[in-house]
């Protein structure tokens, strides 16, 4: 269809795809970022990655008002699969696409910050977030299921002031009248909340693998007696659970999970695990490098992971990102 108008320039796709770009602030298929004119609003689809935004068509267009709808209750079931402005695409637009229709702002960017997400993930963290981000226009959103449930949450306490929410055991969301000016807000809480990388001692594993696995990167989480107990106790974030399983295992087992946490001496990585399986294995392990002695991450909980294991919208996306 020609008459919807694009909305995508091409500074929208470069900032897109330097934020999907770095790991630091997304990491595989995570994150989605958003542009709106009137009616019509872009934004990523479902199971795309934003570092491919300058060379793939990873936006579809939908209608804002019936995704309002959709954020409301009045219409739809969150999905907005049916407010697609063009027939012809069949890639469903981003779970989050509730929050990013309901805020009214040009541009909407939603990052999993690995420093927001060092703040988010501890009641200390969310503490000390609070004074770094003094003067700017912040709340802080309690955890929820991502789609309709965050978006709720998100409407309860955002303000015509609001320009950023920080999610719990989230991650970040930025706003902006502009690209430039969402991506300045962004950078601005980026270079607030930014957290220095705690000098582990890293030795990788020298005793084999069992067939089909290999020793990790990330295995000094596995030697780190504090961060050991913490992967194993559960799941700090919605993405983790989806593409890694709840926390990590401590053996293999029936499923079966891409990596294995072995106490004391490392972490197994599948040899064929995805790239975004390893995008997330390393997103836990720069989270738990930067997070202060004195701080106590929060697991979302055994009934939080369940609903993202048993979603169907997580499940397309699963499917999507096993392509790669």
């Amino acid at each position: 269809m020609t008459d919807i108008p694009n909305l995508v320039t091409d500074d929208f796709r470069a900032l897109s795809a330097r934020l999907g770009q770095d790991p630091l602030q997304v990491q595989g298929p995570g994150g989605n970022t958003s542009i709106k004119s009137g009616g019509v609003m872009w934004i990523k689809a479902s199971g795309t990655e934003l570092a491919d935004a300058e060379h793939a068509e990873i936006f579809v267009p939908v209608d804002r008002d019936a995704a309002i709808a959709e954020a409301t209750g009045i219409a739809g079931d969150g999905s907005c699969k049916s407010t697609v402005l063009d027939p012809d695409i069949t890639l469903r637009p981003s779970i989050e696409t509730t929050f990013h229709a309901a805020l009214d702002h040009t541009v909407v960017l939603h990052t999993h910050s690995i420093a927001t997400l060092v703040h988010a993930i501890c009641d200390e963290g969310l503490v000390a977030a609070q004074d770094k981000l003094a003067g700017l226009p912040f709340t802080i959103v309690p955890y929820a299921k991502p789609g309709l449930p965050l978006t709720q949450e998100i409407l309860a306490r955002a303000t015509p002031d609001t320009r950023i929410f920080i999610l719990r055991n989230h991650g970040l969301i930025g706003c902006g009248s502009s690209v430039d000016d969402a991506a300045d807000i962004l950078a601005e809480v980026e270079s607030r909340l930014d957290m220095p990388t705690t000098d582990l001692a890293k030795t990788q594993p020298t005793t084999d693998c069992p067939d089909g696995f290999h020793w990790a990167q990330e295995s000094w989480l596995a030697q780190d007696t504090r961060a050991s107990q913490a992967v194993l106790a559960g799941s700090y974030y919605p993405d983790h659970v989806v593409f890694l399983g709840p926390g990590l295992p401590a053996s293999d087992h029936q499923g079966p999970p891409p990596a294995v946490l072995h106490k004391g001496t490392g972490v197994m990585l599948r040899d064929d695990a995805t790239s975004s399986q390893r995008a997330m294995l390393r997103c836990l392990s720069d989270v738990f490098a930067r997070l202060p002695s004195d701080w106590s991450p929060l697991a979302i909980g055994a009934d939080a992971e369940a609903e993202l294991l048993n979603w169907d919208a997580e499940k397309y996306r699963q499917a999507l990102a096993a392509r790669t």
